[in-house]
């Protein structure tokens, strides 16, 4: 404790009782001492009344020979206490042989001036370095630079102005602290940001996720490979934190890492794609598998597939017309778009759907049932004619039992206003219902199969080297599998025929 003055420990003391015993604040005014010799000192005074004097008797165990040794050599030698120190060994401190010196020869102590440079600088500018050294977390030597001086004159001004002239008010004092409050917040502020903006960028590069994603938008899986990546350069809580998972959920992630529960159903999925001619979509797929005893929900069927890259190709090609003007009077429409049939043969729905391939067009005559989409009947040809239609009518009238006579819609096109067309309905006694002219609409479950049909079968596919009679044969088994094996989603995850089968329709 000898190291401090006087005056040092009166104005420690003084501002301890100033500040309201705040130990702490006094400290960071003065930047001296330790709180147990500050402590010390306010306890010697509260007990004496008189403020604590350094005891500078410590040097007592050099002789005075060893003194006037030290003393002499200091004036022989250009009168440096430093020399003098280094090469006798000792004192140890400049103070010590400041004091021998003092007593000994007190003439031949040399006076040190206070360095012009010191003084040149203004008094305002001094104590705007010694706030900056006091509010800034840099260093003295940042400090010093920024200031334009070396960090001796920092210290210089340190000691002569904040421990005598320079005080600093509580107004100064407050702002002090709310800088420093200010610069923690912004410094946090500015990681926080940083750490976002580094999972972003991770999100993008190995998740393959677009940078403007949100973060509660990743899965677990997702922000646990995330982290992995990240785990380097930040520590595990704040990305934990900011990636808004749980602890025991992030390290639940770690344990199934490289495990793939769905690792056996994914070549299943590919197999009921392959064996359905590429055409099921996430819904039918999900029901075959029922049929395999594997229960998953439709949106974990879908994922499946968007990882395995199925996908079902849907082209679009224009539509064929038959309408050639009003060739006998049109019939009203007892549909109504009502496509709904309690039973088989209630509701027949029937078109013209043409096929254009490189050796020559092929067109398509169905009759559709309401009740669950079976093709009653079709004929393949390379001309949309009147024996087309008819013949597929004289076969669909063929399998109705005695008492059954369906309502048979169709759209405005002469195939169903020529006079063999409207014989054949006669005769059978059915009765006839036409769409509205240009409203598909009205007939959009036939053209509904249409679709189907060629987004399944027809487009996507190569037909280059395909003859118009292999092409019929390939419609035709179509139409085969797609009344005995493509199972519809509305009918339960079953075929037309297994759904009739199970109604007892059908033998």
């Amino acid at each position: 404790m000898s190291s401090f003055s006087n005056e040092q420990i009166k104005n420690a003391v003084d501002l301890y009782f100033k500040y309201n015993s705040k130990i702490e604040k006094v400290r960071r005014e003065l930047g001296y001492p330790d709180r147990h010799t500050l402590k010390k000192w306010v306890d010697y005074y509260e007990s004496t009344g008189e403020y604590f004097r350094p005891n500078r008797t410590g040097t007592s165990h050099y002789t005075k020979t060893q003194k006037q040794i030290a003393v002499d050599f200091y004036i022989k030698n250009g009168k440096c206490m430093k020399d003098t120190i280094k090469s006798l060994g000792y004192p140890k401190k400049i103070h010590t042989l400041h004091d021998w010196i003092k007593e000994l020869a007190p003439s031949e102590l040399r006076i040190v001036k206070v360095s012009e440079n010191i003084l040149k600088y203004p008094q305002k500018q001094k104590e705007q370095a010694i706030i900056d050294l006091l509010t800034t977390d840099d260093s003295v030597t940042a400090v010093a630079k920024r200031n334009k001086v070396n960090r001796t004159s920092l210290y210089y001004w340190k000691d002569k102005l904040v421990h005598k002239d320079f005080d600093i008010s509580d107004k100064q004092e407050l702002e002090i602290e709310e800088l420093r409050s200010e610069a923690s917040k912004l410094r946090e502020e500015v990681k926080k940001l940083r750490l976002e903006r580094d999972i972003l960028e991770k999100a993008a590069e190995i998740i393959k996720k677009d940078q403007g994603i949100k973060i509660s938008n990743l899965s677990n899986k997702e922000k646990m490979v995330v982290i992995d990546a990240l785990r380097t350069q930040y520590p595990l809580k704040k990305l934990l934190i900011a990636l808004e998972i749980s602890k025991s959920s992030y390290f639940y992630q770690e344990s199934k890492k490289g495990y793939d529960k769905y690792k056996t159903i994914r070549p299943l999925i590919h197999k009921i794609f392959e064996i359905n001619r590429c055409c099921y979509g996430y819904r039918r797929i999900y029901d075959s598998l029922k049929k395999y005893g594997i229960t998953l929900s439709e949106k974990v069927v879908l994922h499946l597939m968007h990882e395995e890259q199925i996908k079902v190709i849907q082209p679009r090609m224009k539509k064929y017309s038959s309408y050639a003007g009003e060739i006998s009077p049109a019939v009203p429409n007892l549909l109504k778009r009502n496509f709904h049939a309690s039973q088989p043969n209630q509701k027949w729905l029937t078109d013209i759907t043409e096929f254009i391939i490189p050796s020559g067009k092929v067109y398509l005559s169905p009759i559709i049932d309401c009740f669950d989409g079976m093709v009653v009947s079709w004929t393949i040809g390379r001309s949309p004619s009147a024996e087309l239609v008819n013949t597929m009518l004289d076969i669909a009238i063929s399998k109705l039992k005695p008492n059954e006579r369906p309502i048979v819609h169709s759209d405005r096109g002469s195939h169903y206003r020529w006079p063999g067309w409207i014989k054949r309905m006669k005769k059978a006694k059915l009765r006839r219902s036409m769409s509205k002219k240009g409203y598909s609409p009205d007939n959009s479950a036939c053209e509904g199969f249409f679709g189907r049909l060629k987004n399944e079968m027809f487009y996507g596919h190569d037909w280059n080297h395909v003859s118009v009679d292999d092409f019929v044969y390939y419609l035709d088994d179509y139409i085969h599998w797609y009344n005995e094996v493509r199972i519809k989603h509305s009918l339960g995850g079953k075929s037309p025929l297994e759904f009739r089968k199970e109604l007892g329709f059908v033998a």
